[in-house]
């Protein structure tokens, strides 16, 4: 009679995930750390205000701030906000009791803007424009009554890359998210700790992390986005083409103006040229004079 000895293999798999999962955090906690460092995005004293959707993003911004507060060689407060928008079924007491167990600050908005993107954008078009710029409203109010000097926004690398995209493919301009701005009213820095960290990090250390992630039904089954549209290109050109977009967010890193073509941010018609009268002819000539119409004097151009 043989005896079948149970196999060993489930623990040494384990070992390999769990080590696997402590080098992506440590991974990540790195490019987290060299954006803020890169782009100034903490100082001392900052009271950060952590913008907390439910969504894979945003927790693992948290987690990652959290691990770095703690050994950060500037002092700054963290503070979790969430916006319950009033949809459907959605779950309120995930957030607070994933906080109350961490012992976070936190804080959740209740603002119905459900019921006004329902109301207002018809059935089957996009509703992201208008959520998000009353969601965005709400936070910054928020933000402002409370005395938040950051504001900390989840979009990653693939985020940044493709707006880009959508900008340059709907809007015809070259430009972007970019990793810290000034909101137009000139009132709140934001924030995007996660600028360097590609999305399949995010997604594999929230599944090792086990958040309780929470879906948006709001907007999810609109499969016309223009987002998913760039989103479904630049998935097919990493399978493609490994490193491609990666190649490309460090190429948003390094503009040079002089290759492009907007007079704006380069002077070009003072490049190379020969004097005033040649450089008053160029700025005729943009102005829609004819290259050849005679000065002043009666010569020719």
């Amino acid at each position: 009679m043989s005896i079948v000895l149970p196999l060993a293999e489930p623990a040494p798999r384990a070992r390999r995930a769990a080590h696997e999962a402590r080098r992506l955090g440590k991974r990540l906690r790195h490019q987290v750390g060299r954006a803020i460092a890169d782009f100034g995005m903490i100082e001392d004293g900052d009271r950060v205000m952590v913008c907390l959707s439910g969504g894979k993003d945003s927790y693992t911004m948290l987690d990652v701030l959290l691990q770095l507060q703690k050994k950060a060689p500037v002092s700054f407060s963290i503070t979790a906000v969430n916006l319950d928008q009033k949809q459907p079924g959605f779950p309120e007491h995930v957030l607070p009791d994933y906080l109350r167990s961490l012992g976070v600050e936190f804080h959740i908005i209740e603002q119905d803007t459900y019921s006004v993107v329902s109301r207002v954008v018809p059935e089957g078009k996009t509703m992201c424009s208008l959520c998000s710029r009353l969601r965005r409203g709400a936070l910054y109010t928020y933000a402002a009554e409370h005395g938040f000097t950051r504001i900390a926004l989840g979009h990653h690398r693939d985020d940044l890359v493709a707006t880009f995209f959508l900008n340059l493919f709907f809007h015809a301009r070259l430009s972007g998210m970019p990793p810290k701005l000034l909101s137009d009213d000139g009132r709140h820095v934001v924030i995007r700790p996660l600028a360097y960290v590609r999305e399949d990090d995010i997604a594999a250390y929230a599944e090792a992390k086990a958040f309780p992630i929470i879906p948006c039904n709001l907007c999810g089954s609109q499969e016309n986005l223009q987002r998913k549209q760039v989103q479904r290109m630049m998935a097919q050109w990493e399978r493609e083409s490994p490193g491609r977009i990666d190649q490309i967010a460090r190429a948003l890193g390094d503009i040079r103006p002089s290759q492009l073509a907007d007079p704006k941010l380069f002077d070009f018609l003072a490049l190379g040229h020969r004097g005033d009268a040649a450089l008053a002819d160029a700025h005729a000539w943009l102005a829609g004079t004819p290259h050849d119409a005679p000065r002043d004097d009666g010569t020719a151009a």
